[in-house]
């Protein structure tokens, strides 16, 4: 799916880079952990416009200072930033990370871990690594690249990144710095700005139905009238998407065509 912006055309691939690089609008001096390929093209997108002071990483030890391509090592180290000091920022909130998701649901609780009962699961996932203390700490968004009713779910199996209902009922602690700032999938973008936070439409790709994205919610989730499409890449972005930070054009193995 391509939609016309100006003289260029925009993939759905690159309007989700888009969507997701728009999440670090406005974080400041933060760091940025996108996890997944479109993310990561999103992170370098938005420091390289909108988003300046953002802290990146080589994925491992090291920040960077240049913006490289994705995949292609950095040639400039602003400083070093091992694990222990890593969960050291995590702790203290400065840092957005956009997380993946095998279930997600209408409260924004994420499952990484497995599918199906816990003592005895269908499937056995990732594990819950750091999602509980990403999403209490730190603000955190999800990419999720195949939007369906198999990870858009009414409950998810185990809770690894907590949800809004989850931290109300954990109480003060647990809701003092927890702040769930978007969902991108690749039928749209979505949020919990609802009054009983759960998860709403705030744009459409181009392209998508709302008939599409019902019978790939496993819940309901209200779509009204007129709901806006996600913003265009400018040209200037799809200049930078594809010549400086993705010209391997990674991002279209991550989003398919539908």
């Amino acid at each position: 799916m391509t939609a016309t912006t100006g003289a260029a055309t925009a993939t759905r691939a690159e309007y989700c880079v888009v969507a997701c690089a728009e999440a670090w609008r406005g974080d400041g001096e933060v760091l940025a952990s996108p996890m997944g390929t479109v993310p990561s093209i999103a992170a370098r997108l938005a420091k390289l416009t909108f988003a300046p002071d953002l802290l990146l990483t080589d994925g491992e030890a090291l920040l960077i200072g240049d913006v490289p391509a994705v995949g292609a090592r950095s040639a400039v180290t602003e400083g070093w930033l091992p694990y222990r000091r890593h969960l050291t920022m995590v702790m203290g909130g400065r840092r957005h990370v956009m997380m993946g998701a095998s279930q997600i649901d209408r409260f924004g609780n994420q499952n990484i871990s497995c599918v199906g009962d816990w003592r005895r699961p269908d499937r056995q996932l990732l594990g819950v690594r750091g999602a509980p203390v990403n999403t209490l700490n730190n603000p955190v968004s999800y990419w999720i690249p195949r939007h369906s009713p198999r990870v858009f779910v009414e409950r998810v199996d185990m809770i690894c990144g907590v949800g809004y209902d989850s931290a109300a009922a954990a109480g003060p602690s647990a809701t003092r710095f927890h702040e769930l700032r978007r969902v991108v999938s690749d039928l749209g973008v979505f949020d919990f700005a609802t009054p009983d936070r759960t998860m709403r439409v705030v744009s459409l790709h181009p392209g998508v139905t709302p008939e599409e994205v019902h019978d790939a919610t496993g819940f309901p989730l209200p779509l009204p009238d007129g709901t806006p499409r996600t913003r265009p890449p400018s040209p200037d972005e799809l200049r930078l998407i594809r010549e400086v930070v993705d010209p391997s054009a990674l991002r279209d193995r991550e989003v398919r065509a539908r």
